[in-house]
This record gives structure tokens, sequence and C-alpha cells, in this order.
């Protein structure tokens, strides 16, 4: 690995997670005001719709983040032998999975702007409970999500226990081991809590 590639993946690594865990944390914990209510629901987006120089931000802290640690994670991704076949130990399959989880995550990651951010569902852009409820009466749209939401977060935890022991964090099998758990942890809280929220826009 030369200099460049060290550094270049060093960047791809934090952007996967500073500001992209916020981004995706953020986005649960909006879809599960839903579990409230939709006057919930609608006050979750009029205020994130409210914030200053909001398109900067975006743009800034999502967009360019996000594209970056994307198509570089496929260059990776595509440069990445996979050997789970010969060698089934849970690293390797957590390795493959992360892979996987990445391919689908861009498409979904992409499909979910088009459709909510810029009119693809029809509906210009979905910011209220009663937009969302019309996208997902569809069964096909609705399923997508749920497996394009549980792929993202498997990506995200998983990429933050590889992110602790990449910088250093975790070093002795015991603190990666925890941190394991951890992460297998907050993907299953994450998942439980955006999967509940998903059904009720369709009540």
């Amino acid at each position: 690995m030369n200099t460049n590639e060290f550094y270049l993946k060093r960047i791809h690594s934090l952007l996967g997670v500073v500001p992209l865990t916020f981004f995706l944390l953020e986005h649960v914990f909006t879809i599960s005001r839903a579990i409230v209510g939709p006057k919930a629901f609608d006050a979750a987006t009029a205020f994130l719709q409210s914030l200053p120089l909001l398109y900067a931000l975006e743009i800034l802290f999502i967009a360019v983040p996000l594209l970056f640690h994307g198509l570089y994670g496929i260059v990776i991704a595509f440069e990445s032998k996979n050997n789970v076949l010969a060698y089934s130990y849970a690293r390797n399959w957590n390795f493959y999975l992360q892979r996987i989880t990445a391919y689908i995550t861009i498409a979904f990651v992409s499909w979910h702007v088009w459709l909510f951010r810029f009119g693809g569902a029809g509906l210009g852009q979905v910011t209220t409970f009663d937009k969302v409820a019309k996208i997902f009466a569809d069964p096909v749209v609705l399923g997508l999500h749920a497996l394009g939401l549980v792929c993202a977060i498997f990506h995200l935890t998983n990429g933050l226990w590889t992110f602790l022991i990449t910088w250093g964090i975790t070093v002795g099998p015991r603190a990666q081991r925890f941190s394991q758990y951890a992460a297998w942890g907050l993907c299953a809280l994450l998942s439980v809590s955006g999967l509940v929220a998903l059904t009720y826009f369709r009540v």
C-alpha cells in the first residue's frame, strides 16, 4: 500500500463515521417519530427543513462525504478478495457482508434520495407523514426500503467496529470482542426501531 492509498483509505474510513453516522442516526430517529404519531413526524421533518443554511449543510456534510465514501468504497470492494468459502471465520463473513451491504446501500440511498428529495415519487419533496404514507402504500417500495435500511444499518455498525480497529482504538482481542458485541447490539436496536417505524406509515 503506497502513501496515497493509505491516506485515501483513512479518509474513506473517517468519512464513513463522521458525519455519515450522525446522518443515519438522524434518519432513524426521524422516522421513529412516526411511532408517536403523524404530528410528531411532521414536527421532526419541519425542524430539519428550518435549519439555517440547509442546502450548504446537506452538500458539505452529507452529499460530499457520501459520494467520496461510496465511490472510493466501490474501488476498495473491487480490489478486495473474499475467501469466506475457504475460511469461514466470523471476521471473513463480516468483511464479505460489509462489501455486499455497501453495494446495496449505495443503490438504496441513490433511489431513496431520488424518490423523496427530488420528486421521483411524483409528490415533490417528501417531508410529511401523509406523503411518506402514500409512497409506502406500495408494499414493494416498503419492502425494498426495509431491506435497504437494514443493510445501511449493518454497514454502519460493522464499519464502526472496523473503524475502532483500524484507528488503533481497540487493540486487543478482548476490546475487539466487546466492541463487536456492542456493534451487533446497536445494529439490532437501530434495525428494530427503523423497521417498526416503517410499519406505522401503513396504519
